[in-house]
């Protein structure tokens, strides 16, 4: 008899734990409000101070991105990879770290605003893009307003001049 409650019990912790964990995993993607596998690099006319989106200037001149996804939750959770961000004149990064800045639409004493929120800096390999030059991955907790709406993901410089943005 002993031996049977003891079975049972073990058996109803492991299912409580498994359910517990894919419930975690469950709610983790669906509080996601962006989640992207394409990224555009700076390109004219966005280069520089001339049209900036949302408040953040380009990049001096153009770039190209082989590669660029993450996603955005709810929370302020933010995860992006980019490979191959490198100047386009040389095919080349120059600039050994990245960080991401969060442009969210908000309201603000009843009238919309634009907030936006950046990540200290994140690791970016530097040299051609063929050797593996402009990879980084970026994670972090940022504080988000509430609400976020119509979210875009910048990767910038450690000035924050974008070199990529979500959105195609």
């Amino acid at each position: 008899m002993k031996r049977r409650f003891f079975s049972t019990a073990a058996a109803l912790t492991v299912v409580a734990v498994l359910g517990v964990a894919f419930a975690g995993a469950a709610g983790a993607k669906t509080n996601r409000v962006l989640a992207f596998d394409v990224m555009t690099p700076v390109v004219a006319p966005y280069t520089g101070s001339t049209n900036p989106i949302r408040g953040v200037n380009g990049g001096g001149v153009p770039w190209e991105l082989h590669s660029g996804r993450g996603w955005l939750t709810a929370g302020g959770s933010l995860k992006v990879e980019v490979e191959g961000l490198v100047l386009a004149s040389s095919h080349s990064n120059p600039i050994g770290s990245f960080k991401a800045i969060v442009s969210c639409q908000t309201i603000v004493d009843g009238a919309a605003q634009v907030v936006n929120v950046a990540t200290g800096t994140f690791t970016a390999t530097t040299g051609l893009a063929s050797a593996g030059g402009g990879n980084a991955d970026i994670e972090a907790q940022v504080s988000l307003p509430q609400p976020c709406i119509a979210p875009i993901i910048f990767v910038t410089s450690g000035g924050g001049s974008w070199f990529a943005a979500t959105g195609f």
